[in-house]
């Protein structure tokens, strides 16, 4: 895809300069100039990032947690993230993983690869299929399936991306993190919110050090605003907030607000019922 369609403040000279600059250089001079700076990544290849996505992209952090709305670009760019530590950090094992292996492997195949292929496979494959890919430096990058009991087994993990992460089970994200003990490696998280609920809610809102990233529709250079005033007007005021402004609400089968719930809670009490 042409940055020219991703992302109209590029001149079609600029688009033309990039493809040019990026068939000039070898293989070699492609990974020092991402060495240099990893926003490169996606410059080269004709998508060049948001000023959120080049932060990411250039943060050391080990732990990040991307809530975003819909189309705002957070698959494209830890795709980058994940393409980058296998070029550039071999032998690294970077993991994939969604609610389902369906989703996981199309990030893969709809965002990595075609990172990949647009930089011109800088370093060369020694495996390569639907779910995973091996390089020549060692490095992996696997697509896996959103099942606990299938994923175990995995050590030494450089980078863990987990997509749709506010719909990855508890169990799943409580298996996923021992993998990273030992390598002291990355966790990125990204999501549009899915209710008050679970792990990925938990750890937006807790006081833990995440580096943590909030984008939301208007503040993506993609989306029109006749798109948004139409959606708003589809969806109606609770699934535009989740969809769109990345508003946590309450789930369409829940009883009680969990304001109400919060409210109604109080630790000072004391129980009714002594021993």
């Amino acid at each position: 895809m042409s940055f020219l369609n991703c992302a109209p403040r590029w001149s079609a000279s600029d688009a033309l300069l990039a493809r040019k600059i990026l068939h000039r250089l070898q293989p070699a001079s492609v990974l020092d100039s991402i060495r240099q700076d990893p926003a490169l990544i996606m410059t080269l290849a004709g998508l060049p990032p948001d000023p959120w996505q080049t932060k990411l992209l250039r943060s050391q952090t080990t732990s990040s947690a991307l809530l975003c709305c819909r189309q705002a670009g957070k698959s494209t760019v830890t795709a980058a993230l994940a393409l980058r530590v296998a070029l550039l950090e071999p032998p690294a094992l970077v993991l994939l993983l969604s609610s389902t292996l369906r989703q996981s492997g199309e990030l893969f195949c709809d965002k990595v690869m075609r990172l990949y292929n647009a930089l011109r496979r800088p370093v060369p494959t020694v495996q390569e299929s639907a779910l995973t890919m091996g390089l020549a430096n060692g490095s992996r990058i696997i697509s896996l399936p959103g099942d606990e009991k299938s994923i175990r087994g995995y050590s030494s993990v450089s980078l863990l991306i987990v997509d749709e992460a506010a719909r990855v089970d508890d169990a799943l994200y409580y298996a996923l993190r021992p993998m990273l003990a030992v390598s002291r490696g990355r966790l990125v998280c990204l999501s549009t919110p899915f209710g008050k609920r679970g792990w990925f809610y938990e750890a937006w809102n807790s006081p833990e050090p995440w580096d943590r990233y909030r984008i939301l529709a208007h503040d993506c250079p993609r989306i029109t605003r006749e798109f948004l005033n139409e959606e708003r007007r589809v969806l109606g005021p609770r699934w535009y907030a989740q969809e769109y402004e990345c508003s946590f609400e309450d789930t369409v089968d829940q009883v009680f607000a969990h304001e109400d719930i919060v409210a109604a809670m109080c630790a000072d009490l004391r129980p009714l019922l002594l021993e």
